[in-house]
């Protein structure tokens, strides 16, 4: 059997064997309630804060300001609809063309509710300019929600300019940081974000577990309302094994940052030269100054991403597709449609995104593979043979 190779890291990370064996006690030998006044349920809310506060650390908070949550989604729509629902009198919200789904599809809901939605733009390089979000922001302004991260590109947002902006106009700043979390450094001390949103399983941590950081002051309204659990803030028991793993695996993250923006980037840049060197007309999308250490987005030009991807499959490499690609359909991600990536570039984008458990011979491993793949299918490309003639694909004209 072909051994696998995992590229997907942005999609889910595995659990590290040290979060797994934190979190087992918590499903057999420790499995009281940790609101519970007993001692049997008391011991378990104190591991239970003991990770709050390894979360906090990795965030630069307090731990007070850390609320558990199932999961990013859960983190962005709280941090969203729980801030709007404290300014009802205020009816705009700004973010931008290129953020996951968890806030992107919240806005047609929040646009039948009568919001109205600015949506800033980027440029080819899947940057901001800061001078439109100065002009779109005014006084009816709730709320802006900016990623730290992009998740198909890597592209970091420069995010404490960004907060500075929104913090003058006495604005309450949201940011999606689910894929910054444990690769690049944050402190909330010091940086203008009133709530950040994290998901465990982007960090070696569970599915299924997430945090929304709340800077102390800032108005909020539960989405989750039920008991008393997190001060309030979010109700329902607490998922214990899983907030014990996520605290072991924010306290793993920090000591594993150095190695996240040095072997790995190295390994990130040393795959991207092979793939452009190896490949004609191969592109590098967003800006690769300003990226996650571990995250590429690379075009193949006038082939399908899907098919690049059953192809990979099928020697052992596990990626994901740029492209939100259906069956009959070429219409590429809606990260790479702000972006301007021309159509014959972004219907063959696939996104590679590493960890600290991938190695140069998996590396390696691509690289021999890729070139001989994107080969064969242009081989049998209408679209590429087109190209080879001088003509533009009537299907990429757009």
């Amino acid at each position: 059997m072909t051994k696998t190779v995992y590229l997907d890291n942005n999609a889910t990370t595995r659990v590290a064997p040290e979060v797994v064996e934190e979190m087992l006690p918590y499903f057999h030998d420790l499995y009281g309630n940790p609101s519970s006044m007993h001692f049997f349920g008391g011991q378990v809310n104190r591991r239970v804060e003991d990770a709050r506060e390894k979360v906090a650390a990795l965030l630069g908070a307090k731990p007070d300001e850390i609320i558990f949550t199932s999961c990013g989604t859960e983190s962005d729509n709280a941090s969203i609809m729980g801030t709007l629902d404290r300014y009802p009198e205020k009816r705009h919200f700004v973010t931008t063309r290129v953020e996951h789904p968890a806030v992107w599809n919240l806005c047609p809901y929040l646009r039948s509710k009568d919001y109205r939605i600015t949506e800033l733009s980027v440029d080819h390089n899947g940057q901001l300019d800061l001078e439109e979000l100065k002009s779109v922001i005014g006084d009816d302004t709730a709320l802006v929600s900016i990623m730290y991260a992009n998740n198909e590109t890597g592209v970091i947002f420069p995010i404490d300019a960004i907060g500075e902006i929104v913090k003058a106009r006495g604005i309450p700043f949201h940011t999606d940081a689910v894929q910054a979390v444990g690769k690049i450094p944050l402190d909330m001390s010091k940086q203008p974000i009133d709530m950040l949103s994290l998901s465990g399983h982007k960090l070696h941590a569970p599915k299924g577990i997430g945090v929304l950081y709340l800077r102390r002051g800032t108005k909020f309204s539960p989405l989750m309302k039920g008991g008393h659990q997190e001060k309030g803030r979010r109700g329902g028991t607490e998922n214990v094994p899983y907030i014990v793993g996520l605290g072991k695996a924010a306290e793993a993250a920090r000591a594993n940052m150095e190695e996240e923006n040095t072997r790995i980037q190295t390994l990130r840049d040393r795959m991207e030269k092979g793939l452009v060197e190896s490949i004609p007309n191969t592109i590098v999308n967003g800006d690769t100054a300003n990226r996650l250490p571990n995250t590429s987005s690379v075009c193949f030009e006038y082939v399908e991403g899907e098919s690049i991807l059953m192809m990979l499959d099928e020697v052992g490499v596990c990626a994901s597709s740029g492209s939100a690609c259906t069956s009959g359909s070429l219409e590429p991600s809606h990260v790479l449609r702000a972006m301007g990536v021309p159509f014959t570039a972004a219907h063959g984008s696939i996104r590679l995104s590493l960890s600290i458990y991938n190695k140069d011979e998996e590396v390696d491993h691509l690289l021999k593979h890729m070139p001989p793949i994107i080969e064969n299918l242009r081989g049998i490309s209408p679209f590429w043979k087109d190209f080879k003639e001088g003509k533009m694909p009537a299907a990429f004209a757009g």
